[in-house]
């Protein structure tokens, strides 16, 4: 599948390489010099000439002042609006089409490339996944209807800055996604159409699609690491709910945090030994060139195509499946093997409050996510607790934590608190209500019910 992403140029270069613009709308004089010192300001720094456009942003705003309040009141809805990247790797509030652009890097001549330092992508992979669920059609048309045929003044906004949308030169492909289903992409598409039809703005709802988009995707990590590696135990994720105590919870949570940062890593090294049993490697070696013959069986295999320091064909088969293991495990250091402990940390779901060490400890982000998500009206608090076990390997109480208790790793008290002070969390944040000490309901808020 190919597409041509929006660019949207003129769009970047006024929001966020146009430092000018508040100097000259302090300025005192006419409407019209105050449009001229603009143009020649901004000439010497825009990748796109203003002076292409101006007239038609003339057009589009009754004076310069209102221009740069509408240029004033994008910024702030920017993403990572203090930070320090460049202006092309800043992103607006998605507020519809005109808004939905790629990030870029331009050389010293202006021209644009696709980059990935960020790690921005535009949604490739997230897009397969989406799109090869059951209930994907119906995903579609709701976001259609909802983001795309919306008339939405906010993104009307943002298309009179940038005019004629901006396209790339060439199509891309979208990339490669190696499963055609899995359950793990029917999940996300029911949490996206759960989210979607609570009452709320859209706009209120893509920070708890963000969330939950971000904990699946991170599961759908685990698990195919876990299939590498043929674990027959699930992925879970033992979370102590901080408390103004120390729990003997947190142990076990930092050990199961260690477990899952590993995994990546155990899922390379069986897939390069099982890969030494295969009929195909069995067959090379027993070859009357088994060095040649192994070397090419690697290239093909994984795409090794050379070695910095010594020829593949230079290599003896146990040594080269040492060095291609070795510089897999390298590369993964500085790329894969991050994403465990950045995008739980981005999502809300570990953390090193009151600890030294990293483990599973929720915040109110990830916790309201997940009543939104999960929760259609109401629900019983043992209920909710088996649900996001169900959906997402969550652990919080003693039920869930059972093989931890018959194993002797904790006890049935402690996972008994640390569900009690989840319900005393979601208390606080207005999400349960408790009609006696051994009754308590989980509600959203954003529930037709609950609305009213």
């Amino acid at each position: 599948m190919r597409y041509r992403p929006q660019h949207q140029v003129r769009l970047r270069n006024i929001l966020f390489n146009n430092p000018y613009i508040e100097v000259v709308r302090s300025t005192t004089g006419s409407d019209e010099a105050k449009w001229a010192r603009w143009v020649e300001l901004f000439r010497e720094d825009a990748t796109d000439p203003p002076e292409r456009y101006v007239n038609e942003l003339k057009r589009r705003f009754t004076s310069f002042d209102d221009f740069a309040r509408a240029v004033e009141l994008l910024r702030t809805s920017a993403f990572e609006g203090q930070s320090n990247k460049r202006w092309s790797s800043r992103f607006v509030f998605p507020f519809g089409p005109a808004a939905l652009y790629e990030d870029l890097r331009f050389d010293a001549s202006g021209n644009a490339s696709n980059d990935r330092r960020f790690f921005a992508r535009t949604g490739e992979l997230l897009y397969l996944m989406l799109s090869r669920a059951v209930r994907s059609p119906q995903l579609g048309a709701e976001l259609v209807r909802r983001m795309f045929q919306s008339e939405s003044q906010m993104d009307r906004l943002v298309a009179s800055l940038q005019g004629p949308p901006h396209l790339a030169d060439k199509e891309k492909e979208v990339g490669y996604l190696p499963l055609a289903s899995a359950p793990r992409f029917d999940r996300l598409c029911d949490d996206w159409l759960a989210v979607l039809s609570r009452d709320m703005p859209l706009y209120d709802g893509l920070d708890h699609l963000i969330t939950i988009t971000g904990l699946n995707l991170l599961l759908y990590f685990l698990e195919q690491a876990r299939d590498a590696i043929g674990a027959e135990e699930p992925v879970e994720l033992l979370c102590e709910i901080v408390s103004k105590q120390r729990t003997k919870v947190r142990a076990l949570s930092i050990a199961g945090f260690q477990t899952n940062q590993g995994m990546s890593v155990r899922a390379i090294e069986a897939l390069i030994k099982r890969f030494q049993t295969t009929p195909a490697w069995l067959e090379a070696l027993a070859s009357e060139d088994p060095t040649g013959n192994c070397a090419a069986l690697v290239r093909e295999h994984f795409q090794y195509e050379k070695d910095d320091e010594v020829p593949l064909t230079n290599m003896a088969p146990t040594e080269l499946l040492g060095r291609l293991l070795e510089r897999a495990l390298n590369r993964h250091e500085q790329h894969v093997a991050r994403i465990h402990g950045t995008w739980s940390r981005a999502l809300g779901l570990s953390s090193r409050r009151l600890s030294r060490r990293v483990r599973y400890a929720p915040s109110d982000r990830l916790l309201k996510a997940l009543v939104v998500t999960v929760v259609d009206d109401t629900m019983e608090y043992s209920q909710f607790l088996a649900e996001i076990y169900r959906r997402y390997g969550i652990v919080v109480g003693h039920v869930e934590g059972a093989r931890y208790i018959e194993s002797h790793q904790v006890d049935q008290a402690a996972l008994m608190d640390n569900a009690a002070h989840l319900e005393t969390r979601l208390l606080g944040l207005g999400l349960v209500r408790r009609l006696s000490d051994s009754c308590a309901f989980v509600e959203n808020p954003f529930t037709r019910r609950g609305a009213q």
